[in-house]
């Protein structure tokens, strides 16, 4: 069987800017959910998908704003969209699919967590997360758990992640330490570019096992001794940079694989495709 894991924070903010804008009776807006939920029914009512689960984030914030200030929040996320998170949970969950609504932890760390629980059962034969996020392409594994961009179209295995970025998988968080991440609100290190840390990266694997010494790094990048010098001097926030960047991977998403299998829509989903019908487009 095939697992397809799906970002639904992601899949709600790119169906809020594609898709047309859409009130409920009430005056809610709904337009990005129901784009969600079309696109996630193609999926399981075509048979692309049997074993699914969605990841959310039920609140913006997690326990990595406690270790950064500067760490992304809800702030200046479009009302009309923040309001339709969790509509969106409610009406996957009625439609029969398994749903994390994460609070202290994010939906990365979930989609992580289900990425390598799945691919321990032997029957899996490839663990599919749906999302570009550059985050999780530190649980990519051989071809076995990929990314999927279904936007796109593309699919990204191990050696897609070295040919985009340089590292392998389990050098992601260290790379991301030194080139900072603007989505999420952390900066990197000052002189670090995504060509240096690569070339770095790719010999030594890990931040902790960069010599102090630049001219024993025998690697082509610009300018080594202020690199070298910037990571001496801030190596202890790199650290903390590293692990705002690592995804949890122990945290309970399900017992068995045969719980994220959909068996159609639960009764109640019948009252949220009415209300979802009968939004008219807003002009």
């Amino acid at each position: 069987m095939i697992v397809h894991l799906i970002d639904g924070t992601y899949e709600l903010f790119r169906h809020y800017y594609a898709v047309p804008k859409a009130q409920d009776k009430t005056g809610a807006e709904v337009g990005a959910v129901r784009g969600v939920l079309g696109s996630i029914r193609g999926m399981l009512n075509s048979r692309v998908a049997t074993h699914v689960g969605v990841a959310t984030d039920h609140v913006i914030e997690s326990f990595r704003n406690d270790l950064w200030p500067g760490y992304k929040t809800g702030e200046g996320i479009e009302p009309d969209l923040l309001s339709q998170f969790h509509l969106l949970e409610d009406v996957l969950t009625a439609f029969g699919v398994v749903v994390w609504a994460m609070e202290e932890y994010e939906a990365d760390d979930a989609l992580a967590a289900a990425a390598v629980k799945a691919a321990a059962d032997p029957r899996v034969t490839q663990v599919r997360i749906c999302t570009p996020d550059k985050d999780l392409s530190q649980c990519v594994s051989g071809t076995r758990i990929v990314q999927e961009d279904r936007l796109r179209r593309t699919t990204r295995d191990e050696a897609g992640v070295i040919a985009k970025f340089g590292v392998p998988p389990a050098s992601i968080p260290d790379y991301l330490a030194l080139v900072g991440d603007s989505s999420d609100g952390y900066p990197g290190l000052r002189g670090w570019g995504a060509k240096s840390a690569a070339a770095v990266l790719a010999k030594f694997g890990h931040l902790e096992n960069i010599p102090t010494d630049w001219r024993s790094w025998g690697v082509n990048c610009a300018r080594p001794g202020a690199l070298s010098i910037t990571l001496e001097n801030n190596r202890e926030l790199a650290m903390l940079f590293r692990d705002l960047a690592t995804l949890r991977t122990d945290i309970p998403v399900f017992d068995n694989v045969d719980q994220l299998e959909w068996h159609g829509p639960k009764p109640a989903f019948h009252e949220y495709k009415a209300r979802l019908d009968s939004a008219p487009v807003t002009p």
